[in-house]
C-alpha cells in the first residue's frame, strides 16, 4: 500500500514538473508570436557607475523583450505571468553608456552580452543583450517619430 502511494505521489510530481515546463515554453511562444522579440537581461534601479568600480552580478534578471509600437515590453523568463513585468516607453529612454560586462556580471549574463546603461523616467536601469539585439534596439530608438526627443549615446 505504501509503495503504491509513493509511486502515485512520484508520478504526480513528475507530471506537474512536465506541465510546468510545457507552460514556460508555451508562454514564450505566445510572447514571440507577434515578432520583434529578443533576449534581454534587466537590472532595475542599477547603481551609479562611480559608486561601483567593479559591477556585481546582483540584480540581473533574465528576460525576453518585445517591441510593441513606441514601447518595449519586458517579460521575465521564469514567470507564468501573461503580462510584461516592465514597459519602457521610447520617449522616456535616455541612453547613458554602453559597456562590456565586468567582474561577476560576466557570470550573471549571457556570454555575448553588451550592457546598456539607461535612464527611464528618472530611474536608472541597465539592459544586457547581444550585439545584434543592441543594434536593433538603438535603431528602434533613433526611428522615433518626428518631434520626439531621442538620446542615443
Amino acid at each position: 500500500m505504501k509503495m503504491v502511494l509513493a509511486l502515485l505521489v512520484s508520478g504526480v510530481v513528475v507530471a506537474l514538473v512536465v506541465v510546468g515546463l510545457f507552460v514556460f515554453g508555451l508562454r514564450r511562444r505566445l510572447i514571440q508570436r507577434s515578432g520583434g522579440t529578443f533576449d534581454c537581461s534587466l537590472r532595475w534601479n542599477a547603481p551609479e557607475g562611480e559608486m561601483e568600480p567593479e559591477p556585481s552580478g546582483k540584480g540581473w534578471v533574465y528576460g525576453v523583450a518585445r517591441y510593441n509600437g513606441d514601447r518595449i515590453e519586458w517579460f521575465r523568463v521564469f514567470s507564468y505571468a501573461p503580462r510584461p513585468r516592465r514597459v519602457l516607453e521610447r520617449a522616456s529612454i535616455e541612453v547613458l553608456e554602453r559597456r562590456t560586462p565586468k567582474g561577476e556580471e560576466e557570470l550573471a549574463l549571457l556570454s555575448d552580452a553588451v550592457v546598456l546603461a539607461c535612464l527611464h523616467s528618472g530611474t536608472r536601469l541597465e539592459l544586457a543583450m547581444s550585439e545584434d539585439a543592441l543594434t536593433g534596439f538603438l535603431a528602434w530608438l533613433e526611428a522615433a517619430p518626428p518631434g520626439q526627443r531621442v538620446n542615443v549615446a
